[in-house]
């Protein structure tokens, strides 16, 4: 592909196979810089990337960044919100990494992060949400929480059906309604003012979540997945979720899972008790379990039994409260990073999971943890896991050491204030600290031993046996 308005660097392409990546030592990587505070946030960001890949690698391998453009700064460019070659250079580099972007007012793209989730068919939202020590938190134990998000990102309420009350397309949908469904249209209370919208929830939708969620799970030696759904209620959409969720764990990862479903089942010809030791036999078999809890119980009990959860397979619009709801557990959404990714084709665009917060601009002040944690993410994703390994140490060597953005600093006592750049510099000196720890380890105890006397085999010999002491 030839592009007329960006511009490519120097590079290799990543290309996949049946959704596994296959990574040059100098991939090129599309970049959306972000609206508002995504500037200051990717400057910080970017150079802990590039020195997390520098120093894992002794400079053999590289990130060549092509800057590609959508939100404000692509429309006062170009006069488009997203360039078609933006979506392009995301589809054939297959991976990438974006700040906040600025909604559109009026009509045409709602969202753009929808829109590049759609017309990338980044069906999983993955966010992962842990604690790093040191960071402040409203809650008593929020070390407790180690849980992985996967949000469904093609339907649900999030598809944009969405009729608004008096307009010709909910007239005609109304209409439509209680031609051929009187008794569904009957049940709205008032149907002359209301609005709608549709809640598409598909099978494919579904398992192609669900597996990719199962499968991360069995990757990562995790203990549970659990589908968080509402199907009390919405029988036909969420409880489908569940059942649908249920008979493909069954049906493609029999023999490494055990389902709450299958619990039921025994349960029901042969009672509880062996219900539960056929669910004890496959704990100790190292199955993973496969459970479900219903929305509204997920979100107390991720607060009062967090360690109860480990991956959260859920919808659309449930996975979207659920993350942010959980990284305010562990010091919000300004530390949340985020990943879009189609497992089957291997794309993937790694982004902030917060908003633009225009006021901030240009100020040097926003903490940048959630592009740079996004960054590691998309590192991992990439097989770099020696440099995400990095990017971690110097994250948890930063916050310990106190050194944290106006956000923490204001609940941190004795903690020191840094700028949004200042942050990046700290990490990137707590990543060198942290291989330089790890070299000189082994070269510590090699000079601990060289310096301890060796015992001569005489002497040995001759030792007498040490008395037996008994305490005061």
């Amino acid at each position: 592909m030839s592009y007329t308005k960006l511009a490519v660097p120097a590079g290799d392409m990543i290309t996949a196979t049946s959704g596994k990546l296959h990574v040059p030592s100098r991939p090129i990587v599309p970049f959306i810089e972000g609206d508002g505070t995504g500037p200051d946030i990717w400057a910080a960001s970017v150079r802990v990337i590039n020195a997390a890949v520098a120093q894992a690698y002794d400079n053999q391998r590289h990130i060549e960044w092509m800057e590609v453009y959508a939100g404000q700064k692509c429309f006062d460019r170009f006069g488009t919100w997203l360039l078609d070659e933006t979506v392009t250079a995301f589809r054939e580099f297959k991976v990438g990494i974006k700040g906040p972007l600025t909604t559109p007012i009026g009509g045409g793209i709602r969202s753009l992060n929808v829109e590049l989730r759609k017309q990338l068919d980044l069906y999983v939202c993955l966010r992962p949400v842990r604690y790093f020590p040191g960071v402040p938190s409203p809650v008593k134990r929020p070390e407790d929480v180690d849980m992985v998000i996967f949000r469904e990102n093609t339907e649900d309420i999030y598809t944009g059906i969405d009729l608004e009350a008096g307009s010709e397309s909910n007239i005609k949908f109304k209409a439509l309604l209680e031609k051929n469904l009187p008794q569904e249209y009957s049940k709205i209370r008032f149907p002359d003012t209301s609005g709608f919208g549709v809640k598409p929830i598909s099978k494919q939708g579904t398992e192609r979540l669900v597996r990719a969620a199962i499968r991360y799970a069995l990757d990562n030696r995790r203990n549970s997945v659990t589908f968080a759904h509402k199907g009390n209620i919405m029988k036909y959409t969420e409880g489908a979720f569940r059942n649908w969720g249920y008979a493909l764990a069954e049906r493609e990862f029999s023999g490494r899972v055990y389902t709450w479903d299958q619990w039921e089942n025994t349960k029901a010809t042969k009672g509880e008790d062996a219900a539960n030791a056929e669910q004890k036999s496959a704990l100790a078999a190292g199955k993973i379990i496969v459970k479900d809890v219903i929305a509204d119980i997920v979100f107390q009990q991720t607060i009062t039994r967090a360690r109860e959860f480990d991956v959260i397979a859920t919808m659309n619009l449930n996975g979207d409260y659920l993350s942010d709801a959980l990284a305010a557990q562990v010091g919000g959404i300004g530390i949340a990073p985020g990943g879009n990714i189609n497992y089957e084709t291997g794309h993937a665009v790694f982004e902030a999971t917060h908003g633009t917060a225009p006021k901030y601009a240009g100020l040097d002040r926003v903490n940048p943890g959630s592009v740079i944690l996004s960054g590691e993410m998309m590192l991992r994703y990439m097989g770099w896991k020696e440099a995400a390994d990095l990017i971690i140490r110097g994250v948890e060597g930063a916050v310990a050491a106190g050194t944290v953005t106006y956000d923490f600093a204001r609940m941190l006592p004795g903690s020191k204030e840094v700028k949004c750049s200042e942050f990046g510099d700290a990490v990137i000196r707590a990543m060198a600290d942290a291989t330089a720890a790890t070299v000189l380890a082994p070269v510590a105890a090699a000079k601990a031993a060289a310096r301890k006397p060796a015992r001569s085999r005489r002497s040995a010999a001759k030792r007498k046996p040490a008395k037996r002491t008994t305490g005061a």
